[in-house]
């Protein structure tokens, strides 16, 4: 089956790598939300949530092309 969905298995592959990138990133979010309460760890704090935010539009792309090729491939449309 993988030589017949090559497309959808790359397809599936960079959604499923997006998503432990956006993994990665809640966690350095929520590493940063756990220490002192300086300012410079505040700013750390705030780029690391525009950062978590950059790459969760980056998972909803991925699988937005991974629906829509199965939608194609199972349904036609």
């Amino acid at each position: 089956m993988s030589g017949e969905h090559s497309e959808l298995d790359a397809l599936q592959a960079a959604y499923k790598a997006a998503v432990e990138q956006w993994i990665l990133a809640i966690r350095k979010e929520e590493e940063l939300a756990s220490v002192d309460h300086s300012v410079a760890k505040i700013d750390a704090w705030e780029q690391a949530h525009l950062d978590e935010d950059e790459i969760r539009s980056n998972v909803l792309a991925a699988k937005a092309k991974y629906e829509d090729a199965l939608r194609e491939t199972i349904f036609g449309f």
